[in-house]
């Protein structure tokens, strides 16, 4: 004899319990205004005491939305990424909206239009691009939903896209004047990727940095992120008697650079200065302890995930607040140079 199922809790099931109408639960369920605080806390108890979930599916067809915001990811599990999908994810759902990742695959040139059209196809109000790289191509993504880009995406076209991009061009220079205010007469820069477009802007904070000050720009090397490229620019560095500071794009690649300077015997900082960025957990435990810049994560996305949430909702667009400011953290890697006898 087969077991009878028992009906799932419905809004009729809350209402009762909670003493209120049907309508009064919906609105608590869809987060509508005009309920008290006793009535909401009222009716969330007895949701939680039934067990009730909303009918996602029904609830978008009744409001013609998901309430379900899609991101794609490149999947990195680097330091900087991955903190700013673990911020995506956070604030989404503080805000009501559920979330969909999908990840592509760096040098997939249509990797980026294929994860688009997979998370339309699950059913989002809105799309993150959270770490947009250059694809090689003009993109142009017409999903009939906004976009949103945490950064600047070379060659990104769209009728409802918004960038919102953290203060990488500001953390190159802020970077770079760190050193050269120490009286340095230059500062040699490892770069991330050419095809990331965090790499490129901060290159242009370094080149300004130079640029204000007069001094003369040396050679730029490129890494990957990893601190395995990081020692491989960090052992030309080491080669080279004229380097004295060297301001690398990500605290990974500037552990990588500080290995090779000490198995050269360039003791940092007395004979080179080293400044990284992102301010990873280990970076003031490293030896010696890593000066970095420190980007808010968390007030980055909070910016652009309430752009995105207002286009999705049509609501009086606000100007878009000031991008969150970079911080010097100081430690013991950078000091003024030795003076030459």
């Amino acid at each position: 004899m087969s077991e009878t199922r028992r009906r799932p809790p419905g809004s009729t099931d809350v209402a009762r319990l909670a003493g209120v109408s049907q309508k009064t639960v919906s609105r608590v369920m869809n987060g509508e205004p005009y309920v008290s605080d006793e009535i909401r806390e009222r009716v969330l108890a007895a949701a939680r005491e039934l067990g009730y979930r909303r009918n996602t599916a029904a609830r978008a067809l009744n409001l013609g939305r998901f309430h379900r915001i899609g991101v794609v990811s490149l999947g990195s599990t680097l330091y900087g990424p991955a903190s700013q999908l673990i911020e995506l994810e956070r604030r989404a759902r503080a805000i009501g909206y559920a979330f969909s990742v999908v990840n592509t695959l760096e040098g997939d040139d249509s990797g980026v239009a294929r994860a688009v059209e997979s998370l339309l196809e699950q059913g989002v109000d809105g799309i993150v691009l959270s770490e947009p790289i250059d694809v090689g191509e003009q993109l142009r993504i017409e999903p009939g939903v906004p976009v949103l880009s945490l950064g600047p995406l070379p060659g990104l076209a769209g009728p409802d896209v918004i960038i919102n991009s953290p203060s990488n061009v500001d953390a190159g220079r802020e970077a770079t004047e760190h050193l050269l205010g120490l009286g340095h007469a230059t500062v040699w820069h490892v770069a991330g990727p050419g095809r990331w477009w965090a790499s490129r802007e901060r290159v242009r904070g370094w080149r300004a940095a130079l640029a204000a000050a007069g001094a003369p720009e040396p050679p730029m090397l490129e890494g990957d992120w990893t601190p395995a490229s990081g020692y491989a620019a960090g052992r030309v560095l080491a080669a080279d008697p004229e380097v004295t500071a060297v301001f690398v794009a990500n605290d990974d690649m500037a552990i990588g650079v500080l290995r090779a300077l000490a198995e050269a015997g360039r003791a940092v900082p007395e004979q080179v200065s080293v400044i990284g960025m992102d301010d990873i957990p280990a970076a003031a435990y490293l030896s010696p302890p890593l000066t970095t810049i420190r980007q808010d994560f968390a007030a980055s996305v909070a910016q652009g995930l309430a752009l995105l949430v207002e286009r999705i909702e049509g609501r009086p667009g606000a100007s878009a607040p000031d991008l969150p400011t970079t911080h010097l953290v100081k430690r013991q890697s950078t000091r003024p140079p030795k003076e030459k006898t």
